[in-house]
């Protein structure tokens, strides 16, 4: 018997299920695959959503239509906006969550997509009709086939398990890993490597001495991730708590580093350098007497904790015997402990913009496949394989975001761009626009380009409309509206800015730092009742996102010009135009990279490490003629 789909989506982790629901909501007749519905969406590591940067890209991923900032509020037990002592390119919202609940709310809106069907099973092998995707094979021999499929397999492929000198094969604790689709595409002439990720231990909270340690209390305002106005909070807000590692503590992890898999050759694949084990920092950082760990609550109703900071693959007992030189965990009780696991991925410059292979055609990988960590990397990159998957088989279109326009646009043009030499993480510095792509306009950006292929729904863009027609309003009304010095002075001296002599246009006021425009509302009566008379919906974001822009105007023009200049690059496409390896003036070096990548774009090309300049300029003058 054989089952016929437009998309399947193969993995129901962070990428799986954005990809699928928006392959489902665009209309496509989607299966989802996963090993086990009882895990659906399940957070591995810590239970928390967004951060620095990648909060970004969940207000992204909510703009175009995805779930991942919806379901994040709904689970939310904590809100914090990061990074606000900084300006607002680098605000960063994160949500502790709730982890049973974030997986359950999940499956309760994929299980009720009308064209999403959901199949739990492993999948062993890709069926193919020459070098176009056909299909699936499952390991209980049912066929799917499909038009597109998308594999997002996260750390399951050949997925191998440490802790200490123990090795046992898995996806997850306690999961069965997936085999067979490695070796296929390996010998369909793809290329795979090998990285390492870890976690950390998971704690009782009955046996930690929190007098030891410091609160750290989250938020309650406004803000959150999803832009819809349906969002609540329906959870019991809870705290997260700081403390640090000590000598005695380094002593015996370091008098213990040869049982290590990281340190005794066990493990040789790649891990990340920007969030190490703490056997890792105890030795390269040798100097440092102590380093922060956060203990941050696994839901509302359970007693376990997961200890940011902690990351350790060491044998069992000797996780515990270190964290017992702690204070605060001297009568401490694991639930677990901690771990590390190997897994396959693949080249992402074997990709395109898409996210659809250039080896098998309407094939698509997204997520800790192509050598990301995080589920917000992952959502970011599920939500365009799916919507490319649904348009590749439905309109033969495609769905690009430049690094301009989105942080998900960054994220895949340096994969399949650059490639990854360690798991790729996304920071505020990867993105040189980062002014332009706030999170507080990520709406702005990128609702109207969703609902142009139709993702987003017209409630989400009638919000939408509605948001941009007062954030106008609010602007025009502060660029035209004139003050005297009688009304505006005392509020200036009170926050020591310097008083007016005479009368000026009210946005020269807003501008000033120290003053917003709720202070200002609170004595000049017509800005009050202007900002009244605007949309109920989102009022504080509203202000918000209005003072921002203002404030910040000269440096986002100018950062927008800068874009623009650039994008007249993306413009020269250059995809198939020529063949690198007979054009001896390029460097070697340049013609290997041009020929295995085969940029889109000069612009493109121009980002490939080792292209110079030079070589730049001579695919610029062989354009030209």
């Amino acid at each position: 018997m054989k089952f016929d789909y437009d998309v399947i989506v193969i993995g129901a982790g962070h990428a799986g299920c954005e990809a699928a629901a928006a392959a489902a909501n665009l209309g496509s007749r989607t299966l989802l695959v996963t090993m086990d519905m009882n895990r659906i969406a399940q957070m591995s590591c810590n239970p928390a959503v967004g951060g620095i940067a990648k909060g970004q890209i969940v207000r992204e991923i909510d703009a175009l239509g995805g779930y991942m900032g919806i379901v994040a509020d709904r689970t939310a037990i904590q809100f914090r906006m990061l990074n606000r002592s900084k300006g607002p390119a680098m605000w960063s919202p994160r949500t502790q969550n709730d982890r049973m609940q974030y997986s359950t709310v999940w499956r309760e809106i994929l299980e009720n997509l009308d064209t999403l069907s959901i199949w739990q099973d492993n999948v062993t092998q890709l069926l193919m009709d020459e070098n176009k995707i056909a299909g699936v094979k499952t390991s209980l021999g049912v066929e799917f086939r499909a038009s597109s499929v998308i594999l997002t397999n996260g750390t399951f492929l050949n997925g191998l398990i440490h802790v200490g000198n123990v090795q046992f094969p898995g996806g997850r604790i306690s999961e069965p890993n997936s085999s067979g689709l490695t070796e296929q595409l390996v010998s369909l002439g793809f290329k795979s490597a090998r990285m390492k990720t870890g976690t950390p231990v998971r704690i009782d909270a009955r046996s930690i001495n929190f007098d030891e340690t410091t609160e750290q209390v989250g938020e309650n305002d406004f803000r959150k991730f999803s832009y819809l106005d349906t969002v609540k909070k329906t959870l019991k807000q809870l705290s997260c708590w700081t403390l640090y590692t000590n000598g005695e503590c380094h002593d015996v992890i370091r008098e213990n580093i040869r049982l290590s898999p990281l340190y005794n050759g066990q493990i040789q694949s790649i891990g990340p350098r920007y969030c190490p084990s703490i056997e890792t920092k105890t030795i390269i950082f040798a100097d440092k007497t102590r380093h922060q760990l956060f203990l941050e609550p696994e839901g509302e109703t359970t007693n376990e904790y997961y200890l940011n900071g902690f990351s350790s693959s060491l044998p069992f007992e000797i996780q515990l015997n270190a964290l017992k030189k702690i204070p605060a965990f001297k009568h401490i009780h694991l639930f677990r402990p901690g771990y590390a696991i190997e897994y396959d991925f693949f080249d992402p410059t074997q990709l395109y913009h898409t996210l659809e292979t250039k080896l098998i055609k309407n094939l698509f990988f997204a997520g800790q496949i192509n050598g990301t960590t995080g589920y917000e990397e992952a959502g970011g990159q599920g939500i365009i394989a799916g919507i490319n998957a649904h348009l590749k088989v439905q309109q033969d279109k495609t769905f690009i975001l430049n690094r301009d326009e989105s942080y998900i646009g960054v994220l895949i043009d340096d994969l399949v761009t650059k490639g990854v030499d360690e798991p790729y993480r996304m920071f505020t510095s990867r993105a040189e626009y980062r002014i332009l792509l706030r999170q507080d306009n990520a709406d702005m950006r990128l609702t109207e380009k969703s609902r142009e292929i139709g993702l987003a729904d017209s409630y989400r863009f009638e919000l939408f409309k509605s948001k941009s027609a007062a954030i106008r309003s609010l602007v025009a009304f502060i660029e035209n509206h004139s003050v005297k010095p009688a009304e505006i002075n005392n509020l200036l001296i009170n926050s020591d800015s310097k008083p007016l002599e005479h009368g000026c246009k009210l946005i020269e006021i807003v501008k000033r730092p120290n003053i917003s425009i709720k202070n200002v509302s609170e004595i000049l009566p017509e800005l009050k009742e202007h900002i009244d008379n605007l949309s109920e919906n989102s009022m504080d974001e509203i202000i918000e996102a209005t003072e921002i822009s203002l404030k910040y105007d000269g440096y986002i023009k100018r950062e927008q010009q800068i874009a623009e200049k650039i994008n007249r690059l993306d413009n020269l496409i250059i995809k198939d135009k020529f063949k690198y390896d007979e054009i001896q003036s390029l460097s070697t070096e340049a013609r290997q990279k041009l020929k295995r990548i085969n940029p889109s774009t000069i612009a493109q090309a121009s980002r490939i490490p080792g292209i110079s300049p030079s070589d730049i300029n001579i695919l610029l003058v062989l354009l030209g003629r």
